[in-house]
């Protein structure tokens, strides 16, 4: 039978639209199944139309306990540069608006891109990240640009990773804070956040001290983010985003890849039944001193505004001036003036 050939477009638009149909997660590459074979960690298969890894180790190893201080803990194994991390921000913004009492979200760091190394999985270059990133930027509803793999490439997502831990080590609500930031430098930004001087810039907005995590960053968090491999591959992690979520008695449920608000709502009820959603205020004014910036996909879920209307109110108060925005060519972020 004579094979038609698919366009390359259109079977670009198929694989990106079955990845968020089916797992929506940025692949792992940690350093056991480096060693077995060379697998492209930023796209997916587009035959498969899913992300995954060759070999899938076991899901959970049931000797893993953590300590917990609620009802629910949630590791959460991300990466900075991890697109699906990055599309289920607004989701985990509202999950700690509403359900903060009960649960507790340990972050790791899986190390997704150790280097370019490889040839395989449709990328050889960083070049060959861009127009994926643009084209993920529609699906997420999330501000990306792609054109830093372009101008300004990372080599790995190591050092920014290293660098969480080293946030990490000082204070964990500035670290996330930093997490945060560094993701806002790299998708809408395009800054190389493998140079500190990025890395610098976006401790300073966290209140971090740059000198000791610049000594941290070349000793103690070195060893936390192998600690942090490690445990991934204990626990079976074979993508991002990865999200354990342990009841009291150490119950695992997996939250894998990208999805919707109510899949997040449900896993946490599920663990803990007596949870109850609390209510919050959802002005503009409480939700920006709360989240510093928030994109119009974030505003959206946080506000309960239908989207346009959600837009619409943000470029408002831009207009009249008590809100700053920042423009990308696939969306834009706002933050208080």
């Amino acid at each position: 039978m004579k094979k038609t050939k698919i366009p390359q477009k259109h079977l670009l638009h198929f694989f990106l639209l079955m990845s968020v149909l089916h797992l929506n997660t940025c692949q792992s590459q940690t350093t056991n199944n480096m060693s077995n074979k060379n697998v492209n960690p930023l796209l997916c298969n587009p035959e498969k139309g899913i992300c995954e890894i060759p070999t899938t180790p076991s899901l959970t190893d049931s000797n893993t306990t953590f300590k917990q201080q609620k009802p629910v803990k949630i590791i959460y194994f991300t990466d900075p540069i991890c697109s699906s991390c990055w599309g289920i921000e607004p989701q985990l913004r509202k999950l700690k608006l509403e359900y903060s009492h009960y649960i507790e979200i340990e972050y790791r760091m899986g190390g997704l891109l150790p280097d370019w190394s490889y040839n395989s999985g449709g990328i050889s270059k960083p070049s060959d990240v861009a127009h994926h990133w643009d084209e993920v930027s529609l699906y997420y509803d999330m501000p990306i640009d792609g054109d830093i793999w372009l101008e300004n490439p990372l080599h790995s997502s190591y050092p920014p990773s290293i660098a969480f831990k080293a946030a990490q080590i000082q204070d964990e609500e500035k670290a996330v804070h930093f997490l945060r930031k560094i993701r806002e430098m790299v998708f809408l930004e395009k800054k190389n956040i493998c140079q500190w001087e990025y890395l610098a810039q976006a401790a300073t907005v966290c209140g971090l001290n740059i000198e000791k995590m610049k000594e941290d960053y070349k000793s103690k968090a070195k060893v936390l983010f192998e600690e942090d491999l490690a445990l991934a591959r204990k626990m079976g992690v074979r993508g991002f985003p990865s999200l354990y979520v342990i009841d009291p008695s150490q119950n695992q449920q997996l939250l894998y890849g990208f999805r919707a608000y109510q899949n997040f709502e449900e896993t946490i009820l599920k663990t803990y039944p007596e949870a109850k959603k609390m209510s919050y205020n959802t002005s503009w004014n409480h939700l920006f001193n709360k989240y510093h910036t928030l994109t119009a996909r974030e505003y959206t879920e946080l506000s309960a505004n239908p989207r346009k209307e959600s837009e619409k109110i943000l470029d408002n108060l831009t207009a009249n001036g008590t809100l700053q925005k920042y423009q990308t060519k696939n969306g834009a972020i706002w933050k208080i003036k």
